[in-house]
Protein backbone atom coordinates (compact mmCIF):
# COMPACT_ATOMS: atom_id res chain seq x y z
CA UNK A 1 0.00 0.00 0.00
CA UNK A 2 1.51 3.36 -0.93
CA UNK A 3 2.11 5.96 1.71
CA UNK A 4 -0.10 9.08 1.45
CA UNK A 5 2.92 11.27 0.77
CA UNK A 6 4.00 8.99 -2.10
CA UNK A 7 0.63 9.02 -3.85
CA UNK A 8 0.95 10.53 -7.32
CA UNK A 9 -1.28 13.62 -7.64
CA UNK A 10 -2.54 14.64 -11.07
CA UNK A 11 -2.05 18.38 -11.77
CA UNK A 12 -5.13 20.54 -12.27
CA UNK A 13 -4.36 20.96 -15.95
CA UNK A 14 -3.58 17.28 -16.46
CA UNK A 15 -5.70 14.50 -17.93
CA UNK A 16 -7.33 11.52 -16.32
CA UNK A 17 -5.10 8.47 -16.36
CA UNK A 18 -6.32 6.16 -19.08
CA UNK A 19 -8.72 8.76 -20.44
CA UNK A 20 -10.18 7.92 -23.84
CA UNK A 21 -11.78 11.31 -24.31
CA UNK A 22 -8.58 13.31 -24.27
CA UNK A 23 -10.39 16.07 -22.36
CA UNK A 24 -8.81 17.77 -19.34
CA UNK A 25 -9.92 16.33 -16.03
CA UNK A 26 -12.81 18.22 -14.43
CA UNK A 27 -12.12 17.03 -10.91
CA UNK A 28 -11.63 20.25 -8.92
CA UNK A 29 -9.28 18.63 -6.47
CA UNK A 30 -6.05 17.67 -8.08
CA UNK A 31 -3.92 20.74 -7.53
CA UNK A 32 -2.41 22.23 -4.44
CA UNK A 33 -3.25 25.76 -5.60
CA UNK A 34 -6.94 25.03 -5.99
CA UNK A 35 -9.14 27.32 -3.90
CA UNK A 36 -10.39 25.27 -0.98
CA UNK A 37 -14.00 26.37 -1.34
CA UNK A 38 -14.08 24.99 -4.90
CA UNK A 39 -13.61 21.51 -3.48
CA UNK A 40 -17.00 21.80 -1.73
CA UNK A 41 -19.47 20.20 -4.14
CA UNK A 42 -23.22 20.37 -4.57
CA UNK A 43 -25.05 17.01 -4.84
CA UNK A 44 -25.41 17.45 -8.60
CA UNK A 45 -21.74 18.33 -9.09
CA UNK A 46 -20.68 15.40 -6.91
CA UNK A 47 -22.80 12.96 -8.94
CA UNK A 48 -21.35 14.25 -12.21
CA UNK A 49 -17.75 14.05 -11.07
CA UNK A 50 -18.27 10.61 -9.57
CA UNK A 51 -19.52 9.30 -12.92
CA UNK A 52 -16.49 10.76 -14.69
CA UNK A 53 -14.13 9.20 -12.16
CA UNK A 54 -15.86 5.83 -12.53
CA UNK A 55 -15.59 6.02 -16.31
CA UNK A 56 -11.89 6.79 -16.04
CA UNK A 57 -11.23 3.95 -13.62
CA UNK A 58 -10.30 6.20 -10.73
CA UNK A 59 -10.59 4.75 -7.22
CA UNK A 60 -12.83 6.94 -5.03
CA UNK A 61 -12.34 6.67 -1.28
CA UNK A 62 -15.01 8.12 1.02
CA UNK A 63 -14.92 9.17 4.68
CA UNK A 64 -17.97 10.44 6.53
CA UNK A 65 -18.55 12.15 9.87
CA UNK A 66 -19.41 15.40 11.64
CA UNK A 67 -15.88 16.84 11.77
CA UNK A 68 -16.99 19.57 14.18
CA UNK A 69 -13.44 19.96 15.48
CA UNK A 70 -10.72 18.62 13.19
CA UNK A 71 -8.14 17.14 15.57
CA UNK A 72 -4.91 15.12 15.02
CA UNK A 73 -6.85 11.87 14.97
CA UNK A 74 -8.89 13.15 12.02
CA UNK A 75 -5.76 14.19 10.13
CA UNK A 76 -4.19 10.75 10.47
CA UNK A 77 -7.49 9.11 9.54
CA UNK A 78 -7.84 11.21 6.38
CA UNK A 79 -4.21 10.78 5.31
CA UNK A 80 -4.57 7.02 5.73
CA UNK A 81 -7.75 7.08 3.62
CA UNK A 82 -6.12 9.22 0.91
CA UNK A 83 -3.48 6.55 0.40
CA UNK A 84 -6.12 3.95 -0.47
CA UNK A 85 -7.15 5.42 -3.80
CA UNK A 86 -6.97 8.26 -6.29
CA UNK A 87 -9.66 10.62 -5.01
CA UNK A 88 -10.60 11.25 -1.37
CA UNK A 89 -14.20 12.34 -0.80
CA UNK A 90 -15.10 13.56 2.70
CA UNK A 91 -18.80 13.98 3.45
CA UNK A 92 -20.15 15.64 6.58
CA UNK A 93 -23.47 15.52 8.39
CA UNK A 94 -25.45 18.75 7.95
CA UNK A 95 -26.33 20.98 10.89
CA UNK A 96 -30.00 20.02 10.97
CA UNK A 97 -29.20 16.29 11.26
CA UNK A 98 -26.61 16.55 14.02
CA UNK A 99 -27.55 14.51 17.10
CA UNK A 100 -24.39 15.01 19.14
CA UNK A 101 -26.09 16.92 21.95
CA UNK A 102 -27.00 20.44 23.05
CA UNK A 103 -25.10 23.20 21.33
CA UNK A 104 -23.74 21.01 18.52
CA UNK A 105 -22.46 21.65 16.02
CA UNK A 106 -20.10 24.32 17.26
CA UNK A 107 -19.05 25.06 13.67
CA UNK A 108 -21.71 25.65 10.96
CA UNK A 109 -21.75 23.12 8.13
CA UNK A 110 -20.38 25.54 5.52
CA UNK A 111 -17.32 26.31 7.65
CA UNK A 112 -16.82 22.64 8.53
CA UNK A 113 -16.80 21.83 4.82
CA UNK A 114 -14.33 24.61 3.97
CA UNK A 115 -12.12 23.54 6.85
CA UNK A 116 -11.82 20.03 5.41
CA UNK A 117 -11.40 21.34 1.87
CA UNK A 118 -8.32 23.26 3.01
CA UNK A 119 -6.51 19.96 3.69
CA UNK A 120 -4.18 18.87 0.88
CA UNK A 121 -5.12 15.22 1.23
CA UNK A 122 -8.83 15.94 0.67
CA UNK A 123 -10.09 16.17 -2.92
CA UNK A 124 -13.87 16.55 -2.67
CA UNK A 125 -16.14 17.64 0.17
CA UNK A 126 -19.93 17.39 0.32
CA UNK A 127 -22.62 18.09 2.91
CA UNK A 128 -25.23 15.39 3.57
CA UNK A 129 -28.49 16.72 5.09
CA UNK A 130 -29.49 13.24 6.33
CA UNK A 131 -28.79 11.71 9.74
CA UNK A 132 -26.76 8.77 8.36
CA UNK A 133 -24.63 8.29 5.27
CA UNK A 134 -26.50 5.18 4.04
CA UNK A 135 -28.48 6.93 1.29
CA UNK A 136 -25.49 9.00 0.23
CA UNK A 137 -23.35 5.86 -0.04
CA UNK A 138 -26.01 4.35 -2.32
CA UNK A 139 -25.72 7.42 -4.52
CA UNK A 140 -21.92 7.80 -4.54
CA UNK A 141 -21.05 4.07 -4.50
CA UNK A 142 -17.46 4.60 -3.33
CA UNK A 143 -14.85 1.99 -4.08
CA UNK A 144 -13.56 2.23 -0.51
CA UNK A 145 -15.37 3.46 2.61
CA UNK A 146 -13.04 4.22 5.52
CA UNK A 147 -14.13 4.33 9.16
CA UNK A 148 -12.22 4.51 12.41
CA UNK A 149 -10.97 1.36 14.12
CA UNK A 150 -13.64 1.75 16.83
CA UNK A 151 -16.31 0.86 14.23
CA UNK A 152 -14.81 -2.57 13.48
CA UNK A 153 -16.86 -4.20 16.26
CA UNK A 154 -19.70 -1.67 16.17
CA UNK A 155 -23.16 -3.22 15.87
CA UNK A 156 -25.00 0.09 15.63
CA UNK A 157 -27.76 -0.42 13.01
CA UNK A 158 -26.94 2.94 11.44
CA UNK A 159 -23.38 1.86 10.68
CA UNK A 160 -24.55 -1.57 9.57
CA UNK A 161 -26.84 0.13 7.03
CA UNK A 162 -23.89 2.15 5.75
CA UNK A 163 -21.75 -0.97 5.47
CA UNK A 164 -24.44 -2.82 3.54
CA UNK A 165 -24.85 0.12 1.14
CA UNK A 166 -21.13 0.09 0.31
CA UNK A 167 -20.84 -3.65 -0.14
CA UNK A 168 -24.08 -3.83 -2.14
CA UNK A 169 -22.36 -1.90 -4.94
CA UNK A 170 -19.10 -3.85 -4.80
CA UNK A 171 -17.21 -1.49 -2.55
CA UNK A 172 -15.25 -2.44 0.53
CA UNK A 173 -15.17 -1.06 4.07
CA UNK A 174 -11.74 -0.41 5.56
CA UNK A 175 -10.97 0.55 9.15
CA UNK A 176 -8.17 3.03 9.75
CA UNK A 177 -5.21 2.11 11.94
CA UNK A 178 -6.54 3.86 15.03
CA UNK A 179 -3.07 4.34 16.56
CA UNK A 180 -4.27 7.65 18.03
CA UNK A 181 -7.90 7.97 19.06
CA UNK A 182 -9.55 11.33 19.69
CA UNK A 183 -13.22 12.19 20.09
CA UNK A 184 -14.62 15.58 19.06
CA UNK A 185 -17.54 15.06 21.41
CA UNK A 186 -15.23 14.25 24.31
CA UNK A 187 -12.97 17.21 23.52
CA UNK A 188 -15.91 19.61 23.39
CA UNK A 189 -17.37 18.18 26.59
CA UNK A 190 -14.03 18.64 28.34
CA UNK A 191 -13.78 22.23 27.11
CA UNK A 192 -17.30 23.01 28.27
CA UNK A 193 -16.69 21.35 31.62
CA UNK A 194 -13.65 23.53 32.29
CA UNK A 195 -15.02 26.67 30.69
CA UNK A 196 -15.92 29.83 32.54
CA UNK A 197 -19.53 29.49 33.76
CA UNK A 198 -20.20 32.85 32.10
CA UNK A 199 -19.69 31.34 28.66
CA UNK A 200 -21.86 28.36 29.49
CA UNK A 201 -24.64 30.70 30.63
CA UNK A 202 -24.36 32.81 27.48
CA UNK A 203 -24.58 29.68 25.31
CA UNK A 204 -27.66 28.54 27.23
CA UNK A 205 -29.26 31.97 26.87
CA UNK A 206 -28.62 32.03 23.12
CA UNK A 207 -30.04 28.55 22.63
CA UNK A 208 -33.14 28.99 24.77
CA UNK A 209 -34.23 32.29 23.25
CA UNK A 210 -32.87 32.02 19.70
CA UNK A 211 -30.84 35.21 20.15
CA UNK A 212 -29.63 35.40 16.59
CA UNK A 213 -27.11 38.02 15.56
CA UNK A 214 -29.06 39.20 12.51
CA UNK A 215 -32.21 39.61 14.63
CA UNK A 216 -30.44 41.70 17.30
CA UNK A 217 -28.66 43.82 14.70
CA UNK A 218 -32.01 44.40 13.01
CA UNK A 219 -33.46 45.64 16.29
CA UNK A 220 -30.54 48.05 16.73
CA UNK A 221 -31.15 49.44 13.24
CA UNK A 222 -34.90 49.71 13.83
CA UNK A 223 -34.43 52.18 16.71
CA UNK A 224 -33.64 54.91 14.18
CA UNK A 225 -36.63 57.23 13.85
CA UNK A 226 -38.34 56.04 17.05
CA UNK A 227 -39.94 58.85 19.05
CA UNK A 228 -39.52 58.56 22.81
CA UNK A 229 -40.65 60.86 25.62
CA UNK A 230 -38.25 60.98 28.60
CA UNK A 231 -39.49 62.59 31.83
CA UNK A 232 -37.16 63.25 34.74
CA UNK A 233 -34.61 65.46 36.44
CA UNK A 234 -31.41 66.51 34.69
CA UNK A 235 -28.24 66.12 36.76
CA UNK A 236 -24.75 67.42 35.99
CA UNK A 237 -22.13 64.71 36.58
CA UNK A 238 -18.73 66.31 37.16
CA UNK A 239 -15.50 64.32 37.31
CA UNK A 240 -12.63 66.11 39.03
CA UNK A 241 -9.31 64.50 38.19
CA UNK A 242 -6.81 65.01 41.01
CA UNK A 243 -3.11 64.64 41.55
CA UNK A 244 -2.04 61.85 43.87
CA UNK A 245 -3.42 62.38 47.38
CA UNK A 246 -1.41 63.54 50.34
CA UNK A 247 -2.09 63.87 54.06
CA UNK A 248 -2.98 67.36 55.22
CA UNK A 249 -0.67 68.93 57.78
CA UNK A 250 -3.45 69.94 60.16
CA UNK A 251 -4.73 66.43 60.73
CA UNK A 252 -5.20 62.90 59.37
CA UNK A 253 -7.29 64.01 56.41
CA UNK A 254 -6.73 63.44 52.69
CA UNK A 255 -5.51 66.38 50.66
CA UNK A 256 -6.43 66.50 46.94
CA UNK A 257 -5.26 68.88 44.21
CA UNK A 258 -7.65 69.09 41.22
CA UNK A 259 -5.95 69.17 37.83
CA UNK A 260 -8.85 68.59 35.39
CA UNK A 261 -12.65 68.88 35.31
CA UNK A 262 -14.91 66.83 33.03
CA UNK A 263 -18.68 67.40 32.98
CA UNK A 264 -21.43 65.20 31.57
CA UNK A 265 -25.14 65.85 31.12
CA UNK A 266 -26.63 63.08 33.23
CA UNK A 267 -29.85 62.08 34.94
CA UNK A 268 -32.77 62.05 32.51
CA UNK A 269 -30.57 63.84 29.96
CA UNK A 270 -28.29 60.85 29.46
CA UNK A 271 -31.24 58.56 28.68
CA UNK A 272 -32.31 60.99 25.97
CA UNK A 273 -28.73 61.26 24.70
CA UNK A 274 -28.41 57.47 24.43
CA UNK A 275 -31.59 57.35 22.36
CA UNK A 276 -30.48 60.20 20.12
CA UNK A 277 -27.10 58.53 19.52
CA UNK A 278 -28.99 55.47 18.23
CA UNK A 279 -30.95 57.58 15.77
CA UNK A 280 -34.16 57.95 17.79
CA UNK A 281 -35.99 61.26 18.30
CA UNK A 282 -36.20 61.80 22.07
CA UNK A 283 -38.17 64.58 23.73
CA UNK A 284 -36.90 65.43 27.22
CA UNK A 285 -39.45 66.84 29.67
CA UNK A 286 -37.82 68.25 32.80
CA UNK A 287 -37.42 71.20 35.12
CA UNK A 288 -34.66 73.75 34.51
CA UNK A 289 -33.66 77.05 36.08
CA UNK A 290 -33.47 80.20 34.02
CA UNK A 291 -29.70 80.47 33.90
CA UNK A 292 -26.82 80.52 31.41
CA UNK A 293 -25.87 77.00 32.51
CA UNK A 294 -29.35 75.67 31.78
CA UNK A 295 -29.46 77.38 28.38
CA UNK A 296 -26.06 75.94 27.51
CA UNK A 297 -27.39 72.52 28.50
CA UNK A 298 -30.39 72.90 26.19
CA UNK A 299 -28.14 73.89 23.30
CA UNK A 300 -25.82 70.92 23.88
CA UNK A 301 -28.75 68.53 23.93
CA UNK A 302 -30.24 70.11 20.82
CA UNK A 303 -26.92 69.64 19.00
CA UNK A 304 -27.08 65.93 19.90
CA UNK A 305 -30.64 65.57 18.61
CA UNK A 306 -32.58 65.94 21.88
CA UNK A 307 -35.60 68.25 22.02
CA UNK A 308 -36.09 69.76 25.49
CA UNK A 309 -39.38 70.94 26.97
CA UNK A 310 -39.20 72.24 30.52
CA UNK A 311 -40.90 74.06 33.32
CA UNK A 312 -38.92 76.75 35.09
CA UNK A 313 -37.75 75.89 38.60
CA UNK A 314 -36.09 78.15 41.12
CA UNK A 315 -33.22 75.84 41.98
CA UNK A 316 -29.81 75.53 40.28
CA UNK A 317 -28.98 72.46 38.24
CA UNK A 318 -28.26 69.52 40.57
CA UNK A 319 -24.61 68.51 40.42
CA UNK A 320 -22.76 65.43 41.60
CA UNK A 321 -19.01 65.83 41.87
CA UNK A 322 -16.74 62.80 41.90
CA UNK A 323 -13.07 63.17 42.81
CA UNK A 324 -10.71 60.71 41.15
CA UNK A 325 -7.06 59.84 41.45
CA UNK A 326 -6.22 58.00 38.26
CA UNK A 327 -9.35 55.97 37.53
CA UNK A 328 -10.14 55.42 41.21
CA UNK A 329 -12.96 57.42 42.77
CA UNK A 330 -11.95 58.61 46.22
CA UNK A 331 -14.81 60.96 47.15
CA UNK A 332 -18.27 62.07 46.01
CA UNK A 333 -19.88 65.43 46.75
CA UNK A 334 -23.61 65.96 46.04
CA UNK A 335 -24.52 69.60 45.40
CA UNK A 336 -28.25 69.03 45.45
CA UNK A 337 -31.04 71.40 46.42
CA UNK A 338 -34.25 69.41 45.82
CA UNK A 339 -36.88 71.23 43.80
CA UNK A 340 -40.26 72.05 45.32
CA UNK A 341 -43.11 72.23 42.80
CA UNK A 342 -46.39 73.92 43.61
CA UNK A 343 -49.67 72.61 42.20
CA UNK A 344 -49.48 74.87 39.15
CA UNK A 345 -45.96 73.73 38.27
CA UNK A 346 -46.99 70.10 38.64
CA UNK A 347 -49.90 70.63 36.25
CA UNK A 348 -47.63 72.32 33.70
CA UNK A 349 -45.16 69.44 33.92
CA UNK A 350 -47.95 66.92 33.34
CA UNK A 351 -49.27 68.90 30.40
CA UNK A 352 -45.83 69.12 28.77
CA UNK A 353 -45.29 65.39 29.21
CA UNK A 354 -48.70 64.45 27.81
CA UNK A 355 -48.27 66.73 24.82
CA UNK A 356 -44.83 65.27 24.10
CA UNK A 357 -46.06 61.67 24.45
CA UNK A 358 -48.95 62.22 22.05
CA UNK A 359 -46.48 61.91 19.17
CA UNK A 360 -44.30 59.15 20.66
CA UNK A 361 -44.24 55.36 20.57
CA UNK A 362 -42.56 54.97 23.97
CA UNK A 363 -42.05 56.89 27.20
CA UNK A 364 -39.58 56.62 30.08
CA UNK A 365 -40.21 58.03 33.56
CA UNK A 366 -37.15 58.34 35.81
CA UNK A 367 -37.17 59.58 39.39
CA UNK A 368 -33.85 60.57 40.93
CA UNK A 369 -35.41 61.67 44.21
CA UNK A 370 -34.70 65.38 43.66
CA UNK A 371 -38.24 66.65 44.11
CA UNK A 372 -39.27 67.04 40.47
CA UNK A 373 -41.61 64.05 40.78
CA UNK A 374 -43.76 63.70 43.89
CA UNK A 375 -45.78 60.55 44.62
CA UNK A 376 -48.96 62.22 43.35
CA UNK A 377 -47.21 63.63 40.28
CA UNK A 378 -45.70 60.24 39.48
CA UNK A 379 -49.07 58.48 39.60
CA UNK A 380 -50.73 61.18 37.52
CA UNK A 381 -47.86 61.19 35.03
CA UNK A 382 -48.00 57.43 34.42
CA UNK A 383 -51.76 57.61 34.04
CA UNK A 384 -51.49 60.48 31.54
CA UNK A 385 -48.76 58.86 29.44
CA UNK A 386 -50.21 55.34 29.31
CA UNK A 387 -52.91 55.93 26.63
CA UNK A 388 -50.45 57.61 24.24
CA UNK A 389 -47.57 55.14 24.03
CA UNK A 390 -47.08 51.46 23.26
CA UNK A 391 -44.28 51.02 25.80
CA UNK A 392 -44.03 52.77 29.17
CA UNK A 393 -41.02 52.11 31.40
CA UNK A 394 -39.64 53.53 34.62
CA UNK A 395 -36.62 53.62 36.89
CA UNK A 396 -35.63 55.16 40.19
CA UNK A 397 -32.48 56.15 42.03
CA UNK A 398 -32.10 56.60 45.76
CA UNK A 399 -34.31 55.93 48.74
CA UNK A 400 -36.45 59.04 48.25
CA UNK A 401 -37.72 57.84 44.89
CA UNK A 402 -41.28 56.86 44.03
CA UNK A 403 -40.97 53.34 42.64
CA UNK A 404 -44.31 52.10 43.98
CA UNK A 405 -46.15 55.10 42.54
CA UNK A 406 -45.21 54.14 38.98
CA UNK A 407 -48.40 52.37 37.90
CA UNK A 408 -49.36 50.42 34.80
CA UNK A 409 -45.80 50.15 33.48
CA UNK A 410 -44.56 47.71 30.87
CA UNK A 411 -41.21 47.58 32.64
CA UNK A 412 -39.71 48.75 35.93
CA UNK A 413 -35.94 48.69 36.32
CA UNK A 414 -34.73 49.15 39.91
CA UNK A 415 -31.67 47.55 41.43
CA UNK A 416 -32.29 44.80 43.95
CA UNK A 417 -31.41 47.20 46.78
CA UNK A 418 -33.82 49.87 45.48
CA UNK A 419 -36.54 47.24 45.10
CA UNK A 420 -36.13 45.90 48.63
CA UNK A 421 -35.99 49.41 50.09
CA UNK A 422 -39.22 50.35 48.31
CA UNK A 423 -40.97 47.14 49.37
CA UNK A 424 -39.42 47.18 52.86
CA UNK A 425 -38.72 43.49 52.33
CA UNK A 426 -35.19 42.28 52.99
CA UNK A 427 -35.91 38.63 53.74
CA UNK A 428 -38.14 37.10 51.04
CA UNK A 429 -36.74 35.61 47.86
CA UNK A 430 -36.27 37.97 44.94
CA UNK A 431 -39.04 36.34 42.89
CA UNK A 432 -41.53 36.93 45.70
CA UNK A 433 -40.50 40.56 46.16
CA UNK A 434 -40.71 41.23 42.42
CA UNK A 435 -44.12 39.62 42.27
CA UNK A 436 -45.43 41.84 45.08
CA UNK A 437 -44.05 44.94 43.34
CA UNK A 438 -45.69 44.02 40.03
CA UNK A 439 -48.99 43.38 41.77
CA UNK A 440 -48.87 46.62 43.73
CA UNK A 441 -47.91 48.74 40.71
CA UNK A 442 -50.11 46.81 38.25
CA UNK A 443 -47.10 46.48 35.98
CA UNK A 444 -46.16 43.77 33.53
CA UNK A 445 -42.43 43.15 33.93
CA UNK A 446 -39.20 44.14 35.62
CA UNK A 447 -35.46 44.20 35.05
CA UNK A 448 -33.77 43.82 38.42
CA UNK A 449 -30.11 44.82 38.20
CA UNK A 450 -27.61 42.88 40.31
CA UNK A 451 -24.41 44.83 39.74
CA UNK A 452 -21.54 42.66 38.54
CA UNK A 453 -23.87 39.63 38.54
CA UNK A 454 -25.92 41.07 35.67
CA UNK A 455 -29.70 41.27 35.86
CA UNK A 456 -32.84 39.17 36.01
CA UNK A 457 -35.65 39.92 33.56
CA UNK A 458 -39.11 39.11 34.96
CA UNK A 459 -42.21 38.87 32.81
CA UNK A 460 -45.83 37.87 33.37
CA UNK A 461 -46.79 34.53 31.85
CA UNK A 462 -50.18 33.78 30.35
CA UNK A 463 -51.38 30.23 31.04
CA UNK A 464 -54.14 29.47 28.56
CA UNK A 465 -54.89 26.14 30.19
CA UNK A 466 -55.97 27.64 33.50
CA UNK A 467 -58.54 30.11 34.74
CA UNK A 468 -58.96 33.38 32.80
CA UNK A 469 -57.01 35.32 35.43
CA UNK A 470 -54.25 32.70 35.82
CA UNK A 471 -51.64 35.12 34.44
CA UNK A 472 -51.87 37.00 37.71
CA UNK A 473 -50.24 34.10 39.55
CA UNK A 474 -47.27 33.41 37.29
CA UNK A 475 -44.05 35.16 36.35
CA UNK A 476 -40.92 33.92 34.63
CA UNK A 477 -37.42 35.13 35.39
CA UNK A 478 -34.40 34.92 33.09
CA UNK A 479 -30.90 35.67 34.36
CA UNK A 480 -28.71 37.62 31.95
CA UNK A 481 -25.07 37.78 33.04
CA UNK A 482 -23.00 40.92 33.00
CA UNK A 483 -21.27 41.20 29.64
CA UNK A 484 -18.16 42.85 31.07
CA UNK A 485 -15.71 41.45 33.59
CA UNK A 486 -13.71 44.63 34.17
CA UNK A 487 -15.94 47.67 34.67
CA UNK A 488 -14.04 50.95 34.62
CA UNK A 489 -16.96 53.07 35.83
CA UNK A 490 -20.45 51.81 36.73
CA UNK A 491 -21.98 55.31 36.65
CA UNK A 492 -24.95 55.45 34.29
CA UNK A 493 -24.97 51.76 33.34
CA UNK A 494 -28.59 51.42 34.46
CA UNK A 495 -29.59 54.45 32.38
CA UNK A 496 -27.90 53.01 29.28
CA UNK A 497 -29.64 49.70 29.84
CA UNK A 498 -33.11 51.22 30.34
CA UNK A 499 -32.97 53.50 27.30
CA UNK A 500 -31.91 50.75 24.88
CA UNK A 501 -34.24 48.17 26.45
CA UNK A 502 -37.20 50.53 26.12
CA UNK A 503 -36.40 51.32 22.49
CA UNK A 504 -36.04 47.64 21.63
CA UNK A 505 -39.37 46.77 23.27
CA UNK A 506 -41.02 49.55 21.28
CA UNK A 507 -39.68 47.94 18.11
CA UNK A 508 -41.13 44.53 18.91
CA UNK A 509 -38.32 42.82 20.81
CA UNK A 510 -39.10 40.13 23.35
CA UNK A 511 -38.22 40.86 26.96
CA UNK A 512 -35.10 38.71 26.73
CA UNK A 513 -33.98 40.26 23.44
CA UNK A 514 -34.51 43.75 24.82
CA UNK A 515 -32.76 42.94 28.10
CA UNK A 516 -29.83 41.42 26.22
CA UNK A 517 -29.38 44.57 24.14
CA UNK A 518 -29.75 46.65 27.31
CA UNK A 519 -27.06 44.57 29.01
CA UNK A 520 -24.76 45.05 26.03
CA UNK A 521 -25.31 48.81 26.30
CA UNK A 522 -24.54 48.73 30.03
CA UNK A 523 -21.37 46.72 29.39
CA UNK A 524 -20.19 49.19 26.75
CA UNK A 525 -20.95 52.09 29.09
CA UNK A 526 -19.03 50.48 31.96
CA UNK A 527 -15.86 50.45 29.86
CA UNK A 528 -15.69 54.25 29.82
CA UNK A 529 -15.08 56.87 32.44
CA UNK A 530 -18.00 59.23 32.92
CA UNK A 531 -21.36 59.40 31.19
CA UNK A 532 -20.96 59.41 27.39
CA UNK A 533 -23.72 58.29 25.02
CA UNK A 534 -23.82 54.78 23.54
CA UNK A 535 -23.69 54.48 19.73
CA UNK A 536 -24.86 51.71 17.37
CA UNK A 537 -21.19 50.87 16.81
CA UNK A 538 -20.74 50.27 20.55
CA UNK A 539 -23.70 47.88 20.59
CA UNK A 540 -22.48 45.98 17.54
CA UNK A 541 -19.03 45.59 19.06
CA UNK A 542 -20.62 44.15 22.18
CA UNK A 543 -22.78 41.88 20.07
CA UNK A 544 -19.70 40.52 18.30
CA UNK A 545 -18.11 39.78 21.67
CA UNK A 546 -21.31 38.06 22.74
CA UNK A 547 -21.36 35.85 19.66
CA UNK A 548 -17.72 35.05 20.32
CA UNK A 549 -18.73 33.42 23.59
CA UNK A 550 -19.64 30.42 21.43
CA UNK A 551 -18.36 29.47 17.99
CA UNK A 552 -21.72 29.49 16.24
CA UNK A 553 -25.32 30.43 16.83
CA UNK A 554 -27.44 27.42 17.76
CA UNK A 555 -29.64 25.95 15.07
CA UNK A 556 -31.67 23.92 17.55
CA UNK A 557 -35.36 24.53 18.24
CA UNK A 558 -36.07 27.22 20.79
CA UNK A 559 -36.75 25.97 24.31
CA UNK A 560 -38.64 28.39 26.49
CA UNK A 561 -37.93 28.55 30.23
CA UNK A 562 -40.35 26.94 32.65
CA UNK A 563 -42.53 29.58 34.35
CA UNK A 564 -42.06 30.10 38.06
CA UNK A 565 -45.38 30.02 39.87
CA UNK A 566 -45.83 32.83 42.36
CA UNK A 567 -49.11 32.89 44.24
CA UNK A 568 -50.14 36.33 45.44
Amino acid sequence: MPRPDDRRRTPVSGFLAGSTSGRPIEVPSMGENRIASEKVLSPERLASLREQARAEGRVVVQCHGCFDIVHPGHIRHLRHAAGLGDILLVTITGDAAMVKGSGRPLIPQELRAENLAALDCVDWVAIDPRATAAELLDEVRPDVYVKGREYETNNDPRFQAEREAVERHGGRVVFSSGDIVFSSTALIAALQESANPYHARVMQLVQQHDLRQDRLEGLIDSIRGLRVCVVGQVICDTYIMCDRPDVAGEGPIMSLRPVEWRSFDGGAAILARHLAALGAHPVLVTGLPRSPEAEALRQRLLAEGVETRFIEVGRPLPEKQRFLVGSQKVMKLDLLDPATLDAGMQRRLLRLAEEAAADCQAAIVVDFGQGLLTPATTRALCSALRPHVDILTGDVSGRRSNLLHMRGMDLLSPSEAELRDAMNDYDDGLNAVVWKMLEQTESRGALITLGEDGLIAFDRVVDNTSAPDAWRARIVGEHIPSFTSHAIDPLGCGDAMLSITTAALARGATYTEAATLGSLAAAAHAQRLGNPAISPHDLRQGLRRLTGARLAWSSEPVTRPTPVSMVS
